[in-house]
């Protein structure tokens, strides 16, 4: 080979080279700006007026903090319920996370409105900020950020990540659905089903939350994949349309770099109680006391603030 061939192939190799470099710097700013218009659209910051949180807590800083999860069920002409409420709960000091669901029928004083109702109604009657208000007052923890999702819409997010997988526990049909026992692969329409199923499972509503935490896990873990990132038009365009969150652009940034590892470390609280009846036409979940103190002491001391001693709000 001589050296005008060898001049040729470098300099064709150093243009192949640079029109990569420019598509890759164009890919990847593409990226952020779909990221950062993403994010934007799903910020929604509510009013608080909490004296539970004394101080300011920083994501930055790595302090413990507590999020409230919204599964609402928003339909056309229709206010929309919460029927899925997961207090999760994080500590970066030693990298875990505690996720807690709140039965949907358990009976409380809806905070700002002087009655007691269904907690899943206090989002119907007064949105996010009453449906966090009176999470923070039952468990008497602060509840320092918020996620909505529309469960509609919950399943455009797991086809955007071709699917989610999870180890079913309780064999489980519905209509046309089938679940066997064991570990699953699930579309977004299965998801949503499997995800809702309640009078088919023995537990009722117990059995459903178990299989919500499951879904959320699942989509925590595929999202912190990588190899998602291929997708990131449709699943920024998923999260657009149905996520709503107070997270900062700044914040969800901070949580992706620096949190990675809190995902791997996940323990599952629950409402071990199972008293419940009818208050004349509508059945309630009663929750019992001390359970409730329990579960509020085992949150107090995961984000590492004194032990709750007050009454509960129940």
């Amino acid at each position: 080979m001589n050296n005008t061939m060898i001049k040729k192939r470098r300099k064709l190799l150093l243009m192949i080279g640079f029109v990569m470099l420019v598509i890759g710097v164009g890919y990847g700013y593409q990226v952020y700006t779909s990221a950062t218009n993403t994010l934007e659209k799903m910020h929604e910051p509510i009013k608080r007026d909490t004296t539970i949180r004394k101080e300011a807590i920083s994501v930055q800083e790595k302090d413990p903090f507590s999020v409230l999860l919204l599964g609402v069920d928003e339909r056309p002409n229709d206010v929309g319920r919460s029927d899925t409420m997961i207090v999760v709960t994080v500590n970066p000091e030693d990298n875990s996370m505690k996720m807690l669901s709140i039965p949907r029928d358990t009976y409380v004083s809806i905070f700002g409105r002087g009655e007691k109702d269904k907690i899943n109604h206090s989002y119907a009657f007064g949105g996010v900020e009453m449906a966090v208000n009176t999470v923070e007052s039952f468990l008497g923890i602060p509840i320092d950020y918020y996620v909505k999702v529309n469960m509609e819409g919950f399943k455009d997010v797991i086809d955007a990540l071709d699917g989610v997988t999870v180890e079913n526990d309780m064999e489980l049909t519905h209509g046309k659905y089938h679940f066997p026992k064991g570990q699953i692969e699930l579309t977004g329409n299965e998801a949503l089903v499997f995800s809702r199923i309640r009078y088919e499972d023995p537990r009722g509503d117990f059995g459903r939350q178990i299989r919500q935490k499951q879904i959320i896990e699942a989509i925590i873990n595929k999202a912190a994949n990588i190899s998602t990132l291929w997708k990131y038009s449709d699943l920024f365009e998923a999260f657009g349309d149905n996520v709503k969150t107070n997270f900062t652009f700044s914040e969800i940034v901070e949580l992706q770099k620096a949190y990675s590892d809190v995902r791997k470390n996940i323990e599952q609280l629950r409402f071990e109680g199972r008293d419940g009846g009818f208050i004349g036409d509508y059945w309630y979940y009663f929750a019992d006391s001390e359970e409730v103190q329990t579960l509020s002491n085992i949150l107090k001391e995961h984000l590492d603030l004194h032990t709750y001693n007050e009454s509960v709000g129940l």
